[in-house]
C-alpha cells in the first residue's frame, strides 16, 4: 500500500515497501527509469517494473550471495550487472522476461569469475565494458563475454567506487577508501591524475556532470568535492561543501526570513531538529534533467541530489548553496528512517525513484519523489520580485520631488563681490578729473578673432592615436595567461592596498601603505606621479568621472580630493573629525556628490572645487563641502564594503554589513530597498559591480550583476533584480586577507586575487578558473582591469611588480612594492 509521505504537498509517495530475509545495509542496489532490482534470499534476484504491479522477474545463478547490482545507461537493450564472489553476471532484461514466458529458466552470461567480493559496478555508456570494485583493485571486463580487459591496482585501501567518463570511455575513474581518488586510463592500465588525500574519511560515491567536464565525490563525513576533468588531466577544484554546515546555514537564512509561510512536514525550514546531531555521509550524488528555474524562467543545471543516511539533500554547485533539506524521521509514515544504502533513477513526468534500505533493518522500499514539489521550495524563502517591481542598476524614471538627489549646492560669493560699486578704485578720487576712472563707463576688449594663425595638419601620428581610443573593446578575446612585462616600482617593503584605472585607459593609480599614492601610464613607461599628504595608509582611491580628479581616503580618518595635474589636494575632509574612519569612498551620480562610507552610515557630500592658486594663501582651502543626507543601515551594522555607479546616473548603492548581509539602497527614495542576509559566512569585505567600460557594448541586464567577497568564504555573483546568488567562485586561496576582485569590461571574466601568490581569471560563466596568473612574490590583494585593451598588469609587492597579459587586468600584491 502506498503511503503519501507529508503535510500540504505530495512530495514523497512509498511505492514498495519489502522484508528480507537477509539485511541489505551496504549493498549496490540497481534502478533505473522502468525496473529495480534487489537480492532476495541472498543469491537470487528479483527485478521489478516501477509503473507495474505485476509479479517480479526472479534471476537466479549466483552461488553466493550478491553484493552489488547496476542498470546499464543505454535502454535498448537494458542489461542489468550483478557480481557475487564467484560470478560477474550481465543479463538482457526484455529477453529474461522472454525466456520466462517461454517456460524457460532465464540466464545471463558470465562475464567474470572468481574476482573476489565485488562492492561497486559500474557500466560504460556503451554497454561495452563492465568495472568491478573488488578489494584495492578494479577490474575491467567485456560486458558481452569472459574476458579481463584490465586490472586497475594503485588504491592503498579497497575501492568503493568508480565510473567510466562519459566523453571519454577509455578513462575511468575511482575512489577509495584511502581517500584518495584516480584517473585511469583503461586502454594501457596507467593512472593519469592521482589526488592527494582529501579527508580523513573514506570517499564513497561518485558522479560525472556532462555538461560542465565535471566530476564530483563525497566522503563519509559529509565532504562534498567537485572537481574539472580537462583533456591534460590537470584537475582542478571547483569547490569544496561541507553538508553538515550547509544544512546549519540554511536553516539560520531561513529562520531570518521574514515571510510566514506553512512548511510542509519534512522540510527543515523551520530548524526543528532533535538534539542530537546525525552523521551524514554522502552514500550517492545523482542530478535530474534541468529544471526550470520559476524566478528567471531559465534551466538550472547546477543541482545534484545527495542521499544520506538520514534523508535527501539538494545542493546547487553553481551557488553552493543548500535548496532542500528532506529528513525522513520527520515524514510520518515512512517505513525507513535510516537509510543504508540508496539507487536513484529519474522517472517520467518529472519524477524521481529512490529504492533504499534500512540501516538497522532487512527493509527495502521504493519512493516516488516529485521533484517539482521540492524544486518549488527552494524559492519560498527568498524575495521575488514582478517585472515591474524588480531592483535595477539603471533608472526607470527620473527622481522624484524629495529625492536626495535633488540636493544642490550653494554656492557663497566673496564678500568683496556682495559690496556694490566698483570693485578697484582709481588712485584719484575726484570725479572732474577723467584719469580718475569715474566719469566714464569702463572700456571692453571687444573680441577679435585671429586670422593669421597657421592650420596645424593632423599628423598620422595622432589619428592613429585617436583611432586607438574609438576602438571598440575586443568582446571576444581570450582570458589573460602568461605574463611579458614586469616593472619594479619600489624596493622598499610597502603594501599596495588600492588600485584602479581611469575611465579613458590611460592612467592607473594605486594606494600605498605609506601613505602615498602612485599614478601611472597604462603603458608603464616613465616615472609615477607621486601624490602625498595622508598620514596613515591610503586605503582606497577613485577616479572622477571627468577624470580630471581623484580621490584618496586613508586610515587617517581623512578624504583628500586632489587634481591630476598637481600634486597638493584641492580639498581635505576629515580634519574636523569624525566619529569612526572613513572606510570608503567615492564620487557619485556622475560626480554630483561625493560618498562615503563611515561607521555604519551612508554620506551624500555636495562639493565644489576651487582650482585657483594663491601662492601666498595656499595653506588656506577655497574648496568647500556639505553634508547632504545621512543614511543608516538596517539594525546599525557597520559597513564593511560599499558599490555604486559613477559612469551613469543610477540610485542604487549596494552596502555590505558586519553581520553577514547586503543591503541595497534606493537614493531615489533614501532607503533600504532590499537586503540580503547572510550573504556570506563572514562578512563581506568587497563589493564589485559590473560597471562595464566606455569601449565597450554590452547587454543591459548585465549591468545588474554584482560580485561579493568574503575571507573563507570566496566569490559570489549576484543578480540584484532577484537578490539571488547565481554562481560562486572558490578555487582561489582567501582565508586572512580581503583580497579583491574585478569584472572585465566585456563582462565573460571575473579576476581576482589569491593568497597563493596568484591571480585566478574565471569564466563568468563557470565556476572553474581558466587561468592562474603566476610571477608573484606574495598575496596577490587587488585586481581591475583595462577598461580599454586587452593588456593584463599585475603588481607584486617585492617590487610590485607590473606585469602584461593578453587581457587587460591589473593585479597588486600584498608584500612589498
Amino acid at each position: 500500500m502506498a503511503r503519501i509521505c507529508g503535510t500540504g504537498m505530495k512530495c514523497i509517495v512509498e511505492k514498495f515497501s519489502l522484508d528480507s530475509e537477509q539485511p541489505m545495509t551496504h549493498l549496490q542496489l540497481a534502478c533505473c527509469s522502468s525496473h529495480y532490482a534487489f537480492p532476495r534470499q541472498g543469491k537470487n534476484l528479483e527485478v521489478y517494473r516501477t509503473t507495474s504491479t505485476e509479479r517480479p522477474l526472479h534471476l537466479t545463478g549466483h552461488h553466493s550471495s550478491v553484493s552489488a547490482l547496476v542498470f546499464g545507461e543505454k535502454r535498448t537493450p537494458l542489461l542489468l550487472c550483478s557480481a557475487s564472489e564467484d560470478y560477474v553476471i550481465v543479463w538482457d532484461v526484455e529477453c529474461c522476461y522472454r525466456q520466462v514466458r517461454e517456460g524457460i529458466i532465464a540466464t545471463g552470461v558470465v562475464v567474470g569469475t572468481m574476482l573476489g567480493k565485488a562492492v561497486h559496478l559500474s557500466l560504460c555508456t556503451l554497454n561495452k565494458r563492465v568495472a568491478v570494485c573488488s578489494g584495492s583493485r578494479v577490474i575491467v571486463v567485456n560486458a558481452k563475454r569472459q574476458e579481463v580487459l584490465a586490472v586497475l591496482n594503485g588504491h592503498l585501501g579497497p575501492v568503493t567506487a568508480s565510473g567510466f567518463c562519459p566523453w571519454e570511455p577509455s578513462q575511468l575513474i575511482s575512489v577509495s577508501e584511502d581517500r584518495t581518488f584516480k584517473i585511469w586510463d583503461v586502454n594501457t592500465e596507467e593512472i593519469l591524475y592521482q589526488s592527494s588525500v582529501l579527508s580523513g574519511c573514506p570517499l564513497l560515491s561518485l558522479y560525472f556532470m556532462d555538461k560542465h567536464r565535471q566530476f564530483v565525490t563525497g566522503s563519509a563525513d559529509g565532504q562534498v568535492w567537485c572537481y574539472t576533468l580537462p583533456e591534460d588531466h590537470k584537475c582542478h577544484m571547483v569547490m569544496k561543501l561541507d553538508l553538515q554546515k550547509l544544512e546549519q546555514r540554511h536553516q539560520k537564512s531561513v529562520k531570518s526570513s521574514n515571510q510566514q509561510q506553512t512548511k510542509p512536514a519534512g522540510l527543515l525550514c523551520d530548524g526543528q531538529r532533535g538534539e542530537g546531531e546525525t552523521a551524514k555521509p554522502v552514500l550517492s550524488i545523482w542530478a535530474q534533467s534541468p529544471q526550470l528555474d520559476p524566478s528567471s524562467m531559465q534551466q538550472r543545471n547546477s543541482e545534484i541530489w545527495i542521499g544520506s543516511l538520514d534523508g535527501l539533500y539538494l545542493l546547487d554547485l553553481a551557488t553552493s548553496e543548500l535548496l532542500v533539506s528532506l529528513h525522513f524521521r520527520e515524514i510520518p509514515g515512512l517505513s525507513i528512517l535510516m537509510v543504508g544504502s540508496w539507487a536513484t533513477s529519474q522517472g517520467h513526468n518529472n519524477k524521481m525513484w529512490c529504492l533504499v534500505t534500512s540501516l538497522f533493518e532487512a527493509k527495502v522500499a521504493l519512493l516516488d519523489v516529485t521533484v517539482a514539489g521540492l524544486n518549488s521550495l527552494c524559492f519560498l524563502t527568498e524575495k521575488a520580485f514582478s517585472w515591474e517591481e524588480s531592483l535595477s542598476v539603471f533608472p526607470s524614471s527620473s527622481p522624484v520631488p524629495t529625492s536626495p538627489l535633488n540636493a544642490e549646492l550653494k554656492k557663497r560669493e566673496p564678500k568683496s563681490l556682495k559690496k556694490t560699486g566698483v570693485r578697484n578704485h582709481a588712485l584719484v578720487f575726484h570725479t572732474m578729473v577723467k584719469s580718475s576712472g569715474y566719469a566714464m563707463c569702463p572700456h571692453r576688449t571687444i573680441f577679435t578673432p585671429k586670422t593669421n594663425i597657421k592650420q596645424k595638419s593632423n599628423t598620422s601620428k595622432e589619428s592613429k592615436n585617436n583611432g586607438a581610443i574609438l576602438q571598440e573593446y575586443p568582446s571576444h578575446s581570450t582570458a589573460p595567461s602568461a605574463p611579458h612585462t614586469q616593472v619594479a616600482i619600489s624596493t622598499m617593503p610597502t603594501t599596495i592596498h588600492c588600485l584602479q584605472y581611469s575611465g579613458d585607459a590611460k592612467q592607473f593609480m594605486c594606494g600605498l601603505a605609506d601613505g602615498s599614492v602612485f599614478m601611472y601610464k597604462a603603458s608603464i613607461t616613465g616615472s609615477p606621479a607621486v601624490y602625498t599628504g595622508h598620514n596613515k595608509p591610503v586605503t582606497s582611491v577613485c577616479w572622477s568621472h571627468s577624470r580630471q580628479w581623484f580621490l584618496s581616503v586613508s586610515d587617517d580618518h581623512t578624504l583628500a580630493v586632489w587634481p591630476t595635474e598637481v600634486t597638493e589636494p584641492a580639498m581635505t575632509m576629515g580634519k574636523e573629525g569624525h566619529l569612526k574612519a572613513i572606510r570608503w569612498a567615492q564620487f557619485y551620480y556622475l560626480d554630483k556628490f561625493i560618498l562615503l562610507a563611515c561607521g555604519s552610515s551612508l554620506r551624500l557630500y555636495l562639493y565644489h572645487l576651487d582650482q585657483t592658486k594663491d601662492d601666498i594663501k595656499r595653506y588656506k582651502q577655497k574648496s568647500m563641502f556639505k553634508l547632504s543626507s545621512t543614511f543608516s543601515t538596517y539594525l546599525g551594522t557597520d559597513i564593511s564594503a560599499v558599490s555604486a555607479v559613477n559612469d551613469f546616473y543610477s540610485y542604487i548603492i549596494l552596502a555590505a554589513g558586519a553581520d553577514h548581509s547586503i543591503q541595497v539602497f534606493d537614493m531615489n527614495h533614501g532607503c533600504v530597498a532590499a537586503k540580503i542576509t547572510e550573504a556570506h559566512c563572514r562578512a563581506v569585505h568587497h563589493l564589485c559591480q559590473n560597471k562595464g567600460s566606455m569601449f565597450s557594448t554590452k547587454d543591459q541586464d548585465s549591468y545588474n550583476l554584482f560580485l561579493s567577497s568574503a575571507v573563507t568564504d570566496g566569490i559570489k555573483l549576484w543578480d540584484l533584480r532577484t537578490t539571488r546568488c547565481v554562481r560562486r567562485y572558490e578555487s582561489h586561496l582567501n582565508r586572512r586577507h580581503c583580497c579583491t576582485v574585478a569584472v572585465s569590461p566585456c563582462g565573460r571574466y571575473v579576476a581576482t586575487g589569491s593568497e597563493d601568490n596568484c591571480a585566478y581569471v574565471y569564466d563568468i560563466r563557470s565556476s572553474s578558473f581558466l587561468h592562474k596568473l603566476q610571477r608573484q612574490s606574495d598575496t596577490v590583494l587587488n585586481v581591475a582591469f583595462n577598461p580599454a585593451t586587452p593588456e593584463n598588469i599585475t603588481e607584486d609587492f617585492a617590487q610590485i611588480g607590473v606585469s602584461s597579459y593578453h587581457i587587460p587586468d591589473i593585479t597588486g600584491c600584498s608584500d612589498e612594492i
